[in-house]
C-alpha cells in the first residue's frame, strides 16, 4: 500500500485508482527508457533539434512527421524559400547541413517553411532560442543563437538546500520599472533584485519569461517554449539576471507554462507539420474552451520528450532553480476543472481525470530532481488533488508545494463583508485546510487579484481614498482601517496558512490600483502596467509603513524558522469578540479583529512555563499604529494545570510574542472542585 493511503485513509476506496496512477507512471517510464538510463539522459531534445554550429558548418533539425517538405530561409540567403530543402530522416525528423562557419551567424533572422496539406506556410523553428518582432511589419522571426558564445557564470557556489524555507517574491520583469514602458532584464537585475533582497525574500518567481507574442497575456499564452522573451532583452541578459540573483543569495523560479500553448500557427508550434495533432489533441479536445489555447497530448512520447527537454533546458541553459507550474488544474481533468467545486473525493478519481497528464507531471518532477536535487517545484492547483506534493514513490505526483489558492479567495470574500460579520472560525479553518504531509505556499493575494477588473486587497478596503489620504500627515478612518487590516491579513496568512509564503511585487507596500496591460481599450497605455516604487521610498507616504512591516514580519519568521513547524496550534478563538491566538515554532500570535473594542486581561493559553516577549506588533508607531502595546515581557501564569499569558489587545491589532527559555517548573492543577 502506498503511503498516500496511510496519510489519507479516506482514500482507501480509491486504492485501485492510485495503483493505476503508478502503473501508468512506471509503464510510461519503461516505454521512454526501454534500455534503462535516466530521464536526464532522455531529455536532451534541444541538443539535437534546432540550429547548432558543428565542425565545418551548421546543422538544423526538426521533428515534423506529417510534413511533405521543409525549408530553411532567412537573411543568410536573401529569403529564398526553396533554396535549402531539408532532408527527411527516420521517425519524422528532418535535417539540413549548411557548410561553412559563416553560413549563419549570431542574430541572423530565419524562418522555417513547411509544405503540407497542399500549401506552404512559414513558421518559427520549434527550438528557436530567440524570437523577435519586426517593428515595421510586426512579423515574428527567429534569430540564430550561436552556441559557441558562452556566458561567464559566477554562481558556482550558490547551492541552497531544498529544505530551506521559501519566501517568494513573484515578479514580472516588464512591469517592474516605474517608467511607462517595458522594463528589461538588466534593469530588473540592477534595480529590483536588491529591493527583493533587502525586503527579506529569498526566492524570486519570474513570470512571462517564455516567449509570448501578446504582451498583455501576462506570459500565459506561450508561443516559443525554448525562447527567453525578447520583450525584456536578449538571452544573455536573462542569464545576467539569474547570475546576479544567485550572487545575492536569491533562488530564481521560472513560471513554466506546460498546461497549454498559444493557438497561433506562424509564431507558435501549432500546426507546424500541417496537422493539429502534432503536439495537441485533435478536434475539440485540443482546444481549451476558456482560454482559447491549445491543449497538449501528454500521451504522446514525442510531446513528453519536447516538454521534459524544455524543463532541463531552462535549468541548464539559464540556471533556474525550479519551477512554478502554471495551470495544473487544467491539466489534471479532461474538463479542465471548469465549474467543479471538488467537494467529493470521487471527483479526483473518475473518467474525468487526465491520467496521462498526471504521468507527465510525475516524470517532470523526477527529471527536475535528477538535474538538480535541490530544485523546487510548485503546483498551481486549486482542486486539491490528493498526493500532489507527496513523493512519487509514496503514490504522489512529486511537487514540493502547492499554491494555497483558496486563501486569496477567502480574503476577497471576507473584506467585502462588514467587520463585525467576519467569521474567524471559518478563516482559521481555511488556513488549516491542508492535506497531511503536503506543503502549501500561503499568500493573501497574487497577480490574479491585481488584474484589471479586480482589485488588490488594500484597494478594495481604501478605494478612492488612496488618491487623497495616503500622506502620513493626513488622517482618514477608511485609510486607517485598510492599513491596519492589510498588516493583520498578511501576518495571519504567513503565520497560519502554509509552509512557505508568496507576495506579488508591490503588494507588500500596498501598491494602489490594478494592473492593466497596454491594449486598444486603454489607448495602449503603460500607466497601469508598472510599479511605482517611489510611493514606498519617498518617506512622506503611508506605503512606507506597510513595506516596513512586511520586512520585519518576514525577518521575524525567518529568524525563528517558522515553517519548520508544519501546523500552528490553536490557543484561543472568541468569535463574539473577534479574538484569535495560536502558537507556532516558539512564537505566539494574537489577533484582535474587533473594529471598535479593545480588550485587557485577555488570558491566552501557552504551551510552556516561560516568558513571552512582544517582538512584533501591527500597532507600532513605525508601522503607522498608535503605539498602544508596550514591548514588554509577559511571564506565564499557571492555573488549573495550564499556563497562560495575560495580554492587552487593542482593536484591529495583532501582536507576536517570542517564547523565552522554558522553566522546569510545572503548572499545579487546581484542587477546587467544579460546582
Amino acid at each position: 500500500m502506498y503511503r498516500i493511503l496511510e496519510l489519507n485513509p479516506q482514500l482507501k476506496p480509491f486504492e485501485g485508482d492510485i495503483d493505476l496512477r503508478m502503473a501508468c507512471y512506471y509503464g510510461t517510464k519503461s516505454r521512454l527508457l526501454p534500455n534503462g538510463g535516466s530521464l536526464t539522459e532522455f531529455a536532451n531534445a534541444y541538443n539535437y533539434f534546432g540550429i547548432h554550429h558543428v565542425d565545418g558548418g551548421w546543422v538544423y533539425r526538426e521533428w515534423a512527421p506529417s510534413a511533405y517538405q521543409l525549408y530553411l530561409a532567412g537573411e543568410f540567403n536573401d529569403w529564398n524559400i526553396t533554396q535549402y530543402p531539408m532532408k527527411r530522416l527516420q521517425n519524422g525528423n528532418w535535417e539540413l547541413f549548411l557548410e561553412g562557419d559563416d553560413a549563419l551567424w549570431d542574430g541572423c533572422k530565419v524562418k522555417t517553411f513547411v509544405d503540407a496539406n497542399l500549401q506552404r506556410t512559414g513558421h518559427i523553428p520549434l527550438y528557436a532560442r530567440r524570437v523577435v518582432q519586426n517593428k515595421d511589419t510586426l512579423e515574428w522571426q527567429a534569430e540564430v543563437v550561436d552556441d559557441r558564445k558562452t556566458f561567464e557564470w559566477t554562481d558556482q557556489d550558490f547551492k541552497p538546500a531544498a529544505a530551506d524555507s521559501l519566501y517568494i517574491y513573484e515578479a514580472h520583469v516588464g512591469m517592474a520599472t516605474e517608467e511607462e514602458r517595458i522594463g528589461t532584464y538588466r534593469e530588473f537585475a540592477r534595480d529590483v533584485l536588491p529591493r527583493i533582497k533587502k525586503a527579506g525574500y529569498n526566492t524570486v518567481q519570474l513570470m512571462a519569461i517564455m516567449e509570448h507574442p501578446y504582451y498583455g497575456s501576462f506570459g500565459y499564452q506561450v508561443s516559443n517554449f525554448y525562447a527567453a522573451s525578447s520583450w525584456f532583452g536578449k538571452p544573455e541578459d536573462l542569464k545576467y539576471l539569474v547570475n546576479r540573483a544567485h550572487k545575492l543569495g536569491l533562488r530564481v523560479l521560472l513560471d513554466v507554462v506546460h498546461s497549454h500553448a498559444v493557438k497561433n500557427t506562424t509564431e507558435g508550434i501549432n500546426m507546424f507539420d500541417g496537422t493539429e495533432w502534432q503536439f495537441f489533441h485533435a478536434g475539440a479536445k485540443g482546444d481549451h474552451p476558456a482560454w482559447g489555447t491549445k491543449c497538449f497530448n501528454y500521451g504522446k512520447d514525442e510531446v513528453i520528450h519536447f516538454l521534459l527537454s524544455n524543463l532541463k533546458f531552462w535549468m541548464t541553459e539559464y540556471h533556474f532553480d525550479g519551477f512554478r507550474f502554471d495551470g495544473v488544474t487544467s491539466m489534471l481533468y479532461h474538463d479542465h476543472g471548469l465549474g467543479s467545486n471538488f467537494d467529493d473525493d470521487h471527483k479526483y478519481f473518475s473518467l474525468n481525470t487526465h491520467v496521462e497528464a498526471i504521468t507527465y507531471l510525475q516524470l517532470a518532477n523526477e527529471l527536475v530532481r535528477q538535474v538538480n536535487p535541490n530544485a523546487i517545484t510548485i503546483a498551481e492547483d486549486m482542486s486539491g488533488m490528493p498526493g500532489m506534493c507527496l513523493p512519487i514513490q509514496d503514490g504522489g505526483i512529486g511537487f514540493d508545494y502547492r499554491l494555497g489558492m483558496g486563501l486569496p479567495d477567502l480574503w476577497v470574500r471576507t473584506v467585502k463583508k462588514k467587520d463585525e460579520d467576519w467569521n474567524l472560525g471559518q478563516i482559521w479553518g481555511d488556513m488549516c485546510l491542508r492535506r497531511p504531509g503536503e506543503n502549501t505556499v500561503a499568500y493573501a493575494e497574487s497577480h490574479d487579484q491585481a488584474l484589471v477588473g479586480d482589485k488588490t486587497l488594500i484597494f478594495r478596503m481604501a478605494d478612492a481614498n488612496m488618491y487623497t489620504d495616503m500622506d502620513k500627515a493626513m488622517h482618514n478612518p477608511t485609510i486607517d482601517r485598510a492599513i491596519a487590516l492589510h498588516k493583520m491579513i498578511r501576518l495571519l496568512t504567513l503565520a497560519g496558512g502554509g509552509e512557505a509564503y508568496l507576495n506579488f511585487m508591490g503588494n507588500e507596500f500596498g501598491h494602489p490600483e490594478w494592473i492593466d496591460f497596454p491594449r486598444e481599450g486603454n489607448n495602449w497605455s503603460f500607466y497601469y502596467c508598472r510599479r511605482q516604487w517611489s510611493l514606498r521610498d519617498n518617506g512622506y507616504l503611508k506605503y512606507q509603513w506597510l513595506g516596513d512591516f512586511d520586512h520585519d514580519m518576514i525577518l521575524m519568521a525567518k529568524r525563528k524558522g517558522l515553517f519548520q513547524q508544519r501546523m500552528a496550534d490553536m490557543k484561543l478563538l472568541r468569535e463574539e469578540d473577534k479574538l484569535l491566538a495560536f502558537y507556532r515554532k516558539g512564537l505566539l500570535f494574537a489577533f484582535n479583529f474587533n473594529p471598535t473594542e479593545s480588550f485587557t486581561n485577555v488570558l491566552v493559553p501557552v504551551p510552556n512555563n516561560a516568558d513571552y516577549t512582544v517582538t512584533l506588533c501591527t500597532d507600532d508607531e513605525k508601522y503607522g499604529g498608535q503605539n498602544l502595546v508596550e514591548h514588554m515581557t509577559y511571564p506565564a501564569k499557571a492555573f488549573d494545570g495550564q499556563y497562560f499569558v495575560e495580554l492587552y489587545l487593542p482593536a484591529r491589532t495583532a501582536v507576536v510574542l517570542k517564547e523565552g527559555r522554558v522553566r522546569k517548573a510545572t503548572a499545579k492543577k487546581s484542587t477546587t472542585k467544579e460546582k
